[in-house]
């Protein structure tokens, strides 16, 4: 591990880690991916229950309020689901595109279906991580490293605003979990993660 980007954590910056809310997409089971589809009904009402959660916690948290960053991936996704969570907060906000979801390529728009009937040898893979073997896509490592890029200029506390495959591996990061496990970990739209020094808590 680059030895700044572990000073960094041991300093004790938190991220607090949000998903996007549900989308059409999602509701369809289709991958995303750097594509996009609009927020349901229900993803609006997820990103306004999680922004009464970030008030609370930073409201609860001494300093917080005038040191907090808020931050999303530039995703319509991602960005919608900030001006909602930013209605309880009324924070500045700032895209980062390293905080972008995966990209898998080919595959983006497709149902899991569609592409298995496409790429028949795929359906040996298992559920999980099935997406990194997109043509044209991402690779696990390399959207790790740009992640950690990301979490190497947190100089404060952040609220990040991300996916749910990129969600994934920053959460992985912070637990010391190896990538088969990554790709397992559930990825709710109504929950806040504290990433920190001292791990992963699941905050509600």
């Amino acid at each position: 591990m680059d030895m700044m980007l572990e000073r960094r954590i041991i300093a004790g910056h938190p991220i607090l880690l949000v998903r996007h809310g549900q989308t059409h997409w999602n509701v369809e089971a289709r991958c995303q991916g750097q594509m996009d589809s609009d927020l349901t009904d229900l993803g609006r009402a997820q990103a306004d229950q999680v922004g009464r959660i970030l008030l609370r916690l930073v409201d609860a948290i001494p300093g917080w309020r005038d040191a907090v960053r808020l931050v999303s991936s530039p995703l319509g996704r991602t960005q919608e689901t900030t001006r909602i969570i930013n209605r309880h907060l009324d924070l500045p906000v700032s895209l980062d595109a390293r905080l972008a979801e995966v990209s898998f390529g080919d595959w983006e728009g497709m149902t899991r279906r569609e592409v298995e009937a496409a790429n028949p040898w795929l359906a040996a893979h298992g559920p999980y991580g099935w997406q990194f073997h997109a043509p044209n896509g991402e690779r696990y490592e390399g959207v790790q490293e740009r992640l950690l890029g990301f979490v190497a200029d947190v100089d404060r506390p952040t609220i990040a605003i991300s996916h749910g495959m990129s969600g994934r591996i920053l959460r992985a990061y912070y637990a010391a979990q190896d990538q088969e496990t990554a790709c397992c970990l559930p990825v709710p739209q109504d929950k806040v993660f504290r990433l920190s020094a001292d791990g992963v808590e699941e905050l509600a």
